[in-house]
């Protein structure tokens, strides 16, 4: 059975530091809330060199990820990770680009894979894979 699950914004940036293949879905997509996160990156990078290894990270996921949208499922979903977020004090305005990748998850049933798994927790109907810490 192949796996497949949604690599987010800190884990397209681990991407080159990840010892194991084995550590990712077989099938792995990111969205497109995650390619505007890292759009924001080279245009705030103050040095040139860091601007342009940004700009490289982007055109690379670009290029080599399947990005889903932020369509009306997702929209739905929103509601309920928004709701979750505030039963845990937190508000979803604060993390709002993980509050959508977590709601474009849930509303296809996939997995949220990142190197950062405290930014969803507590979120209903999402599995989060913990990527390790490279």
């Amino acid at each position: 059975m192949t796996s497949a699950g949604i690599l987010d914004t800190s884990a397209v940036i681990a991407l080159p530091r990840l010892q194991s293949p084995a550590d990712l879905p077989d099938h792995a997509v990111t969205t497109t809330v995650t390619l505007a996160e890292l759009a924001v990156g080279p245009l705030v990078a103050d040095d040139v060199h860091e601007r342009a290894r940004r700009q490289a990270l982007l055109q690379q996921a670009e290029a080599d990820l399947e990005a889903l949208p932020f369509d009306i499922a997702a929209a739905r979903a929103f509601g309920r990770v928004g709701a979750d977020l505030r039963r845990a004090g937190r508000k979803p305005a604060a993390r709002a680009y993980d509050a959508m990748i977590a709601a474009i998850a849930v509303s296809r049933g996939l997995p949220v894979y990142t190197a950062n798994p405290a930014d969803f927790a507590r979120i209903g109907g999402l599995t989060v894979v913990a990527l390790p810490a490279g």
